[in-house]
């Protein structure tokens, strides 16, 4: 079995955690890819572990690997969907972080996560992608989230008007700071602050919701995925800015954008224990109330 790990930078609290992860890696015989940012921030992992390798980009994890454990937040995990691409690497995220709402473990988990891999014992969602097309090349060779796409005015300008379509059938025109588009996976996060709905993964559908919207009776509205959403953007500046996930881009408002479902998922990880419901329970306290 070939396991990667990838990681950005990791406080030092967390070196005896990085640590008993790969003794736990090591004890399996598990052949282990580490990424360069955590093999720098730890030299000793080549004599302590030597049959380990390095990876440093996405052109160096092969057809091979079985896994990609992900050490973080949900934002580490965003960071390695945009690495996985398309190359269906199922990614098990270890919460390092705080609320950790996609991750699929803890890090005081090691030893039954270990077993559970090698022995099969866990559940892959295939959870869906939302692509973006313009009338210029944007995100490079990544354009595409898990989580979200927005549009959102720069610092201090004023709000915009996004002109938004579905199928090229005018839906509404939002005046607001931006606009968010999720998907089910990203309703539980820039969406949900902003006063979007909970989806359920497997729900195939996107959420739009408007951010901070200058008219009260602008809601949320939920779409079929299988759609095409597209924008014209009005504003008193020149530009404004686009993200998709934690990636983000200045773009000129003549420019043209649309949302779409991406061709591939992405395949995480979780165990049988941890369902859906049971990660918005824990995760946003309900039933934490002393009535219930």
């Amino acid at each position: 079995m070939q396991v990667a790990i990838y990681g950005r930078e990791l406080p030092n609290e967390y070196t005896a955690d990085t640590f008993a992860l790969l003794e736990e890696l090591s004890k399996s015989n598990i052949e282990v890819f580490l990424y360069k940012t955590l093999y720098q921030q730890y030299p000793e992992v080549s004599s302590l572990f030597p049959m380990l390798r390095v990876f440093n980009n996405a052109d160096d994890l092969n057809n091979e690997i079985d896994f990609l454990i992900s050490l973080g937040g949900d934002g580490t995990i965003l960071d390695t969907v945009a690495l996985v691409k398309n190359r269906n690497i199922p990614i098990l995220g270890v919460n390092f972080g705080r609320l950790g709402f996609l991750t699929g473990t803890s890090k005081e988990a090691f030893a039954s996560v270990v077993e559970d891999l090698l022995n099969r014992n866990y559940i892959i969602d295939k959870r869906t992608l939302i692509h973006l097309d313009a009338n210029k090349p944007l995100f490079g060779d990544t354009p595409f989230a898990l989580n979200d796409f927005t549009i959102t005015k720069r610092d201090a300008s004023s709000m915009v008007k996004v002109h938004t379509f579905l199928n090229g059938e005018f839906i509404n025109t939002y005046y607001a700071d931006g606009l968010i588009v999720a998907t089910p996976t990203g309703s539980t996060g820039y969406s949900m602050s902003c006063n979007g709905p909970i989806v359920f993964p497997d729900s195939s559908s996107f959420v739009i919701t408007p951010i901070a919207p200058h008219h009260l009776n602008t809601r949320p509205i939920i779409v079929p995925d299988d759609n095409v959403i597209s924008f014209e953007i009005e504003s008193r500046s020149e530009d404004f800015l686009c993200t998709l996930d934690a990636r983000r881009e200045i773009v000129d408002k003549s420019i043209h954008l649309a949302v779409r479902k991406e061709a591939f998922k992405v395949k995480l990880i979780r165990f049988k224990e941890n369902s859906f419901l049971s990660t918005l329970r824990n995760k946003l306290s309900w039933g934490l109330d002393k009535r219930n």
